[in-house]
């Protein structure tokens, strides 16, 4: 008897996936939102998904939850086809929006059974996963609250509870942290971890916090006009973009107007009385820079050396 195959070892395999939006009568308009976008995310990662607005983030992952149907080229999810299987997937994974919206009236624990009964839940099943998923996010006090009366951050919770109804293998959360206060954000992102290190839950999320993006997530992938430009982990992209280290300075005088054209310095910004000097190796050009503004008579008062953020890198790929 044959052995059955092994599961994937990738939760999401997709390879140049299209997608354009036409509207208008008269006059029709297209627009592209993805351009032959490939991604593959390993089983029981936190992936991240990172452009500017139009990129076309929200559309491959809503492609990716079976929301969407491909134009072109394709995607596997769990080993399933996005497509061909959708109705199947459906049961294996779900979905969390930053931007939550339910039907006002709806108290909490109603929501949250509401949408365990559309996976088949029922009866002391569906109250212990209620009852479960209340306690999780921290609910208790506000179960018989309606959603019209909960804060931005409660309802982010709820959302975040009604998408772990149906315990998915694959969790897509979409800016899930938007507009909440530092101290919720910091809490939802706790509960991000904790879905992945008790549960192994795969989870792809797209945000626009860098910090967010590399506090979580194994690995990040950068989309712009509809392509992934970029993807590995922080550290490797920053070496792959080759932004080097950063050295940050406050002189007197401020700013000496060759600092620019100073070997090995590739870029020269101001912040808050610092100049940051990004430059190609740190080690080198550290002393080179000291020599150079001690001749000059500039006075160095104090002097920082970092890595680049993560930040640097979407805003070079950004360009």
């Amino acid at each position: 008897m044959a052995r059955p195959a092994p599961p994937p070892t990738l939760a999401i395999d997709a390879r140049d996936v299209t997608k354009t939006f036409r509207s208008g009568w008269l006059r029709r308009r297209a627009t592209t939102a993805l351009r032959g976008a490939s991604l593959a995310v390993e089983r029981g990662a936190i992936f991240g998904l990172l452009g500017p607005n139009g990129a076309g983030k929200t559309t491959l992952l809503s492609i990716l939850a079976t929301l969407l149907v491909p134009d072109g080229g394709r995607a596997h999810v769990l080993g399933l086809d996005v497509a061909r299987d959708a109705a199947a997937l459906r049961h294996r994974i779900n979905m969390a929006s930053g931007r939550p919206s339910f039907l006002w009236s709806l108290r909490v624990e109603e929501i949250i059974a509401f949408y365990a009964r559309l996976y088949g839940l029922s009866g002391v099943a569906l109250r212990r996963r209620v009852d479960a998923l209340i306690e999780q996010y921290e609910l208790r006090e506000h179960r018989r609250a309606q959603y019209n009366e909960l804060s931005t951050g409660l309802k982010q919770r709820v959302a975040l509870a009604k998408a772990l109804v149906n315990d998915p293998e694959l969790l897509f959360l979409d800016e899930p942290t938007l507009g909440l206060d530092p101290d919720v954000s910091v809490r939802v992102r706790g509960h991000i971890a904790a879905l992945r290190r008790e549960q192994g839950m795969t989870i792809v999320l797209t945000t626009h916090y860098m910090r967010e993006a590399e506090e979580l997530c194994d690995e990040i992938g950068f989309i712009k006009a509809g392509r992934i430009l970029a993807h590995g982990t922080a550290d490797a992209l920053k070496r792959q973009i080759g932004l080097g280290h950063v050295i940050a300075l406050r002189l007197d005088p401020p700013r000496p107007e060759w600092l620019a054209e100073a070997a090995g310095v590739l870029r020269v910004a101001e912040s808050d009385g610092w100049i940051e000097l990004t430059v190609d190796e740190a080690d080198k050009r550290v002393p080179e820079l000291l020599r150079a503004l001690a001749t000059e008579g500039v006075e160095v008062r104090n002097l920082q050396v970092r890595e680049p953020e993560l930040e640097d890198v979407f805003v070079e790929l950004a360009r």
